[in-house]
């Protein structure tokens, strides 16, 4: 199994707790992720942010096919990360965490993930085909986004990777 790694840096001129209150926020997360995708959030409709919590989400990857992503935050230490793990959806294995670092004047989000792939090979197509561009264009868009929301941090330069990171077998 390939398992990908994506790293994600941003640099933003907000507090650590502004940074905090807007990522830890559900409903946030529709305003920063892309609509061609059609994210739509199912489950919960109320507002909160505890370890356990499980979101059910529908989204539409690509042109006429739409899936179900549930996940849970399985680990908070509020005002510097959260761990976001997919319990069903389209990957084999998905674990996203999600950083808050100060800086002078602001904060360094970072956003470190580990994703694999189901159908063995012809998973690893479609990661070629489409699937790395895809989740590029996501971050790219989640970066515009917040730096429309908040502004960019001088002197500090964004940085977004993809890689494998590990094949077994």
């Amino acid at each position: 199994m390939t398992i990908y790694h994506i790293e994600s840096r941003l640099y933003l001129p907000i507090s650590v707790h502004e940074a905090w209150d807007f990522l830890s926020s559900p409903a946030n997360l529709l305003k920063i992720t892309p609509s061609k995708v059609k994210f739509s959030m199912l489950q919960p409709k109320e507002e909160g942010f505890y370890e356990g919590q499980v979101f059910v989400y529908q989204l539409s990857p690509l042109p006429g096919f739409t899936t179900r992503w549930v996940s849970e935050i399985s680990t908070i230490k509020p005002k510097e990360y959260f761990i976001d793990i997919q319990l069903a959806g389209p990957y084999k294995l998905w674990h996203h965490q999600h950083q808050i670092h100060p800086v002078d004047e602001g904060v360094e989000i970072r956003d470190l993930v580990h994703y694999a792939l189901p159908m063995g090979l012809l998973g690893k197509l479609a990661q070629s085909l489409f699937i790395k561009k895809q989740l590029l264009e996501t971050f790219r868009y989640r970066e515009d986004k917040l730096k429309g929301f908040f502004g960019s941090l001088a002197g500090h330069k964004s940085h977004l990777t993809i890689q494998p990171l590990k094949t077994n077998g």
